[in-house]
């Protein structure tokens, strides 16, 4: 016996009839739909997903496969005229759906080859999207740029991708000092390819691990998700330069091009310069003139300052403080040979950047800058150069001044991992923008498959941060998994799992409970030990609340870190219930000096609490309303209200309204998020 009551099939049934009325109109959607029904967007998207646990776009797209398949039993037509007869735009996607359902093609259907079960249907088909995910790992990822600006396909066939992995040279040379010289020729080839836009070319770091390995190439291929491999070797004989390289079409895993170079060192750049047009050209890949002046322009004409250049790259890449100081001294070397190398000049910029991110005193600012103008002076449309003179502004927090560098940055070297990191990172807290940041997320995942573990690992921390930042709970459960799958030691991902699983039932107490476990296996850990002692100010426990918030204080203080600092007036808020008031005053001042240098877009939700905590409630509830106005804001901003400091704005006659405002937009936005990326098939 069925457990709908008459209501909610009467409900469902309307629904229903009205999309199969609009069947074959691709953009008959939520919106159209909540229309037809007289009601509110919002009002459909919460009553169908109380009764379906679907979506509403999820919920339309089931009505429109159901409608395929009795098509497919009782009609003539072709598979791709179905598609259009159902509402789907491009053919390809309704394949890739009607399989997610189903377990099969449309076309194993249509040809009779599959007895249908309609109870496994149904149940196969809620157990797929119960738990809606985006596949990072399959080749739809490519497309997340466009994803997110609802472009649709314009061929009935999936394209095919020109996606790409250099693997690391071998060095050939008996010298095994030899071996950055060879390590410079991959990351030559790679740095040239990287800058074609019609090519997808994976990170670095991805491909180191396959230094040494046994896989063969159809196995790299498939964990690299990439059509194509560049393997190569080479060795350095005195001023002779051998190099030995070919391109391998991971499908067939037999070369398409390959050439045996024997040049002169002098003649270096032109023998990069070509590997990457012969590689662009055998994939037919479109180089632009613009691409093209890029890949031929030349780092450097001093021979021994690009020898010093190479050297630097190991230790740089390494990201500890000991290589980045023994690539300073080693980039300052190739300085001293071309006071005009630009690409030294940013890497040393980026390098003092690194080293003191998380440290409150800057002794480097000045430096950094100094660097990065340099480097825009030799070479302005060096992605380095612009990444250099982005930290620069991010280090002096003039945020707006640091985007257009990163988004130029990326537009020169559209594979620009480093670039497509910062501006996640960017989007995600500097000037916040959670569509953008998810994105980006997705994109970092697109250059980054199948790196080493730990490198995976936080690759999928940042994308499931974006993702329940976006209000996609399930989605970053999944993520922040997979991430502990691949590093169980990852030392931010237990501390992420608990606020998802929060974000999900809101229940407190677990969430306090799994990070006082994570804090007692490392008391250093002052990102947890803050939020400990903000799950209890959140319950007005202000004792609890102050033993934790006091430890994280002095442990601030002691090691001069600048981190947290938008977290002072909750603090001051606990000092002040101990009776701490003059402790109490000293944070809340340096809350309030730093809300007046803040220029993020979240400035006026923390004069909210600025003026909350002063009982300027009429200030405070202005600017609430002045947040309500912003369009992309993180999910975590919605729970606002259940802060002791936010209680007494409640008494304000318009605090419920502007709350609820915030409340709808944040949805409104994730649902039509939800359905852009749905649409291809990434949801």
């Amino acid at each position: 016996m069925s457990d709908e009551s008459p209501i909610r099939s009467t409900f469902l049934a309307q629904a229903e009839a009205i999309i199969v009325e609009n069947l074959a109109n691709e953009q008959f959607g939520v919106s159209e739909l909540a229309k037809t029904m007289h009601m509110s967007r919002s009002n459909l998207l919460r009553k169908i997903k109380k009764q379906t646990q679907l979506s509403a776009s999820q919920f339309i797209r089931q009505v429109r496969l159901k409608e395929a398949m009795e098509l497919l039993k009782e009609d003539s037509s072709t598979v791709s005229e179905i598609s259009y007869k159902v509402g789907f735009g491009s053919t390809s996607y309704f394949i890739k759906c009607f399989r997610e359902q189903y377990g099969y093609s449309p076309g194993e259907m249509g040809k009779g080859t599959v007895m249908v079960e309609p109870e496994k249907v149904q149940t196969n088909f809620l157990k797929q999207y119960r738990w809606p995910l985006i596949a990072a790992t399959s080749l739809a990822v490519i497309i997340i740029g466009i994803v997110l600006f609802n472009k649709k396909d314009a061929i009935n066939e999936p394209k095919i991708e020109k996606s790409i992995a250099v693997l690391p040279f071998k060095n050939e040379s008996s010298d095994s000092t030899n071996l950055y010289f060879v390590n410079g020729l991959m990351e030559s080839a790679l740095n040239n390819l990287q800058k074609i836009e019609d090519l997808r070319v994976i990170s670095r770091t991805s491909v180191e691990k396959y230094r040494k390995t046994d896989k063969g190439i159809p196995e790299i291929a498939e964990e690299l998700h990439v059509n194509y491999l560049v393997e190569g070797s080479g060795q350095r004989i005195g001023n002779q330069v051998l190099l030995n390289i070919q391109l391998i079409d991971a499908l067939t895993d037999t070369p398409i091009w390959g050439e045996q170079y024997s040049r002169e060192v002098e003649d270096i750049f032109e023998l990069q310069n070509d590997v990457a047009k012969k590689i662009a050209d055998a994939i037919e890949a479109i180089v632009t003139p613009a691409e093209l002046e890029q890949i031929e322009k030349k780092p450097t004409n001093n021979l021994l300052a690009y020898d010093y250049y190479l050297q630097a790259l190991d230790p740089y890449y390494s990201r500890t403080n000991e290589g980045l100081e023994e690539a300073i001294a080693l980039f300052e070397k190739a300085i001293d040979q071309d006071p005009e190398f630009a690409l030294a000049y940013a890497n040393i910029a980026i390098s003092y950047y690194l080293l003191e991110m998380s440290q409150l005193e800057k002794q480097y600012t000045e430096k950094i800058n100094s660097f990065a103008d340099k480097a825009l002076l030799y070479d302005s449309k060096s992605a380095e150069s612009l990444v250099a003179k982005a930290f620069y502004y991010i280090q002096t927090k003039e945020y707006k001044l640091a985007l257009p560098h990163l988004d130029k940055a990326l537009e020169y070297n559209p594979n620009s991992s480093l670039a497509v990191q910062m501006l996640a990172e960017f989007y995600s807290h500097m000037l916040p923008n959670t569509n953008k940041y998810l994105e980006y997320a997705l994109k970092g995942v697109q250059l980054t498959v199948a790196s080493d573990s730990i490198t995976q690992s936080y690759t999928y921390l940042q994308l499931s941060n974006a993702l329940v930042s976006s209000g996609f709970a399930d989605e970053a459960l999944k993520y922040i998994n997979k991430s502990l799958d691949y590093n169980s030691e990852n030392y931010f991902a237990p501390h992420l799992k608990a606020f998802i699983l929060f974000a999900k039932d809101g229940n407190i107490k677990r969430t306090r409970n799994l990070l006082l476990n994570e804090w007692k296996k490392d008391t250093t850990r002052l990102d947890i030990l803050q939020d400990i002692g903000k799950l209890y100010y959140i319950e007005e426990n202000y004792d609890s609340a102050y033993s934790y918030f006091k430890k994280f204080v002095e442990a601030r203080e002691a090691n001069g870190l600048d981190i947290y600092q938008q977290e002072n007036v909750k603090i001051a808020q606990v000092y002040k219930e101990m009776g701490l008031d003059k402790e109490a005053e000293k944070l809340f001042n340096d809350f309030s000096e730093y809300c007046e240098g803040d220029q993020s877009t979240y400035k006026s939700v923390n004069l909210v609490w600025k003026y909350a905590y002063e009982g300027k409630i009429n200030e405070a509830v202005e600017e609430l309303r002045i947040f309500s106005k912003t369009e992309n804001y993180l999910y975590w901003f919605l729970l606002i209200e259940d802060e002791p400091l936010i209680q007494p704005l409640k008494n304000h006659p318009d605090f419920q309204g502007i709350m609820q405002n915030i409340k709808d937009k944040f949805w409104e936005n994730q649902e039509k998020l939800k359905s852009n990326l749905e649409k291809e098939g990434l949801l």
